[in-house]
């Protein structure tokens, strides 16, 4: 074998050779974080060789080492041999079985493919075969070199990566694994289930759910939010999976999502066959493109409202509630579980204050949401997700320790109750947390619900929290068509005869594009009222405007009518672009031109340029198939 590539480095720290093992472990164990084409890889505990008998790796390399081959390598004396399978990030290529032989006393390690018999055996293919050493030149220098050989090697860009890529990249990694000091907070991705099912469910359900990257109606970004439901919801399936063929259950778990936002995880794990329910205090558009048998529910979510039909409660960046979840699902039923994404940091009664330095924040809040599990009686597991977000620990209330009674009731009551702060804590609107003395109805409502309890001969639970009521959208979406049209109009108007009237007659006379005014001199031109009813909106006219994106273009305080024949640029550069990150024919004339209607000169671009309709004919109706269930989506 030759060297394909060679790093020198210094280990003044002396953390070598030790920290070259546990860099090759990541490489063994986790080669996706490297080789961004894979999924991860699964391998089997390590066996000591020479040893009497051995299965079907050991045999495969018993078989190898008496080769020409193998007598090549001189690989002889005790090594370790762990079987790994390689799972590509996407299909079609199948999981990829592989041996590696480590010998920590000469400081090698050789990866060597494998190919299955039709008798269930395995054996070596030589020609994809590499191998990393790791040598000590002198004092505090080594190097780490790859090898293999150049004529056999035929890589696959996928699971073979290329020579230069073996002998580049990957050195590079392995030597800042090697002499970098880190300490991991979390557990390592996905160490509750299985790579391999993960891989092979999200792939299925990314296919199957990718049309709504297409026709995603809010203003997030959709690949984001779409693929890490996708995600969580893969993760969900596979951990309930798992439970089921652990207590020998058949019917599917039933679920409940508190602060369920898009509603997209619910629709997911709905359509997998899990009877379940998403409530959140603001409904997004959205939802009407689910469908019936997707149940969500607009409402405010109190830690009072108890759920004992549900096995288990989701809380997905569930804010507030987070710390509640746990409590709440141990005061539902004896068997009710939990699953939490936490993100933003809220304790009972609002914001979340560190109490400790030496950690991070993050890790901090993580272990008050775990503790809040373990004193309501919860044995709580922590695993890594694998989502597009720094916020990617998830915490699980799988299952109990203690049995439910009045004592652990009483022992949860505490906990709270410690926890609440001296002047009662209640979150503004949007989110955000200020201290601050209730207001007459939150204390009237606190009152009603103590002595509520009392009557029933219960006692009464800390008051203080206030949960959140029905978000009020004010960003002018809400307000009235012919009011939004009639300013519309009445700016546009005032743009447009901004152009000199000379410019405008005649056969050869340019599309009036208008001139540009400040938001200022506009909001001078409409009525009091008008004026009175947008500054109840959030950003008032500036909003109202940027809303008709198809007719106006806002920028700097300043406004102008969108000219849509400079749009075009951008549009040939979108259609340059892969597929997969472009918009669909059936995405466009969804709505019916402004310019068509409206403008004196009418629309500046011909029909089959204009990513709107000209005339209700050319209207387009998208057509979504979630799973299997077809849902029609008018687009307006």
């Amino acid at each position: 074998m030759e060297t394909v590539g060679e790093a020198a480095l210094r280990d003044p720290a002396g953390r070598l050779p030790d920290g070259f093992w546990a860099a090759a472990a990541v490489w063994l164990e986790r080669p996706q974080v490297a080789n961004k084409r894979l999924s991860g890889a699964c391998a089997e505990p390590s066996l000591r060789v020479p040893r009497a008998g051995g299965g079907a790796a050991e045999r495969a390399w018993g078989a190898f080492c008496a080769s020409a081959e193998g007598e090549a390598l001189a690989l002889r004396g005790p090594v370790e041999l762990i079987l790994r399978r390689l799972l590509p990030r996407r299909p079609p290529p199948p999981p990829a079985p592989e041996l590696v032989a480590r010998d920590v006393l000469n400081g090698w390690m050789t990866f060597l493919p494998l190919e299955e018999t039709c008798q269930g055996q395995y054996k070596v293919k030589v020609g994809n075969i590499y191998q990393i050493r790791l040598r000590h030149m002198q004092d505090d220098e080594w190097t780490v070199s790859v090898l293999l050989n150049p004529e056999k090697y035929v890589p696959d860009g996928i699971v073979y990566p290329k020579a230069e890529w073996l002998g580049n990249e990957l050195i590079s990694k392995l030597v800042k694994w090697s002499t970098e000091i880190t300490k991991n907070e979390f557990k390592s991705t996905l160490s509750l289930i299985s790579v391999a099912r993960y891989s092979q469910v999200y792939q299925d359900l990314k296919e199957k759910y990718k049309e709504m990257v297409k026709v995603w109606p809010e203003v997030t970004d959709p690949e984001k939010f779409v693929y890490e439901d996708v995600a969580i919801a893969t993760y969900l399936l596979i951990l309930w999976e798992d439970e089921r063929a652990r207590r020998g259950l058949s019917k599917k778990q039933s679920f409940l999502d508190l602060g369920c936002g898009n509603g997209l995880l619910v629709h997911i794990l709905g359509n997998e066959g899990h009877p379940g329910k998403g409530i959140d205090v603001r409904r997004r558009k959205i939802w009407d493109m689910y469908g019936p048998q997707t149940c969500l529910e607009e409402s405010a979510i109190n830690p009072d409202h108890l759920y004992p039909e549900a096995d288990w409660l989701i809380g997905n960046h569930s804010d507030e509630l987070t710390p509640w979840i746990p409590v709440i699902a141990a005061r539902s039923s004896s068997s009710c579980r939990y699953f939490l994404l936490p993100c933003c940091f809220f304790d009972f009664y609002g914001k979340y204050n560190r109490r400790q330095s030496q950690k991070s924040q993050y890790r901090e809040y993580l272990d008050f949401v775990a503790e809040v599990g373990t004193v309501c009686g919860f044995q709580v597991e922590e695993d890594c997700l694998r989502i597009p977000s720094t916020k990617r620990v998830c915490l699980i209330g799988v299952s109990r320790t203690v049995a439910e009674g009045p004592v652990l009731e009483d022992k949860r009551r505490e906990f709270v109750r410690k926890r609440q702060p001296g002047g009662p804590v209640t979150l503004a609107p949007g989110g955000s947390c200020q201290e601050q003395s209730f207001s007459a109805a939150g204390q009237q409502l606190c009152a009603e619900e103590a002595l509520h309890r009392g009557r029933e001969g219960q006692p009464s639970w800390p008051s203080g929290f206030l949960p959140r009521g029905k978000e009020q959208v004010r960003n002018c979406t809400t307000l009235p068509h012919a009011l939004v049209d009639q300013v519309a109009s009445k700016v546009a108007h005032l743009l447009l005869s901004e152009t000199e009237e000379s410019l405008l007659h005649g056969p050869s006379s340019p599309w009036n594009s208008g001139g540009s005014l400040p938001l200022s001199e506009i909001a001078g031109h409409l009525d009091k009222e008008i004026l009175k009813t947008l500054k109840k909106e959030h950003g008032g006219l500036q909003t109202l405007l940027r809303n008709n994106h198809q007719v106006f273009k806002v920028q700097h305080g300043k406004v102008r009518i969108r000219d849509w024949r400079e749009e075009e640029r951008p549009r040939k550069q979108l259609r340059a672009r892969p597929a997969r990150a472009r918009l669909p024919s059936e995405a466009t004339k969804t709505r019916l031109c402004w310019f068509d209607r409206h403008h004196p000169q009418g629309c500046p671009l011909p029909s089959a340029s204009c990513p709107y309709a000209h005339g209700s004919a050319e209207l387009n109706q998208r057509r979504i198939v979630p799973g299997d269930k077809e849902l029609l989506v008018q687009l307006c």
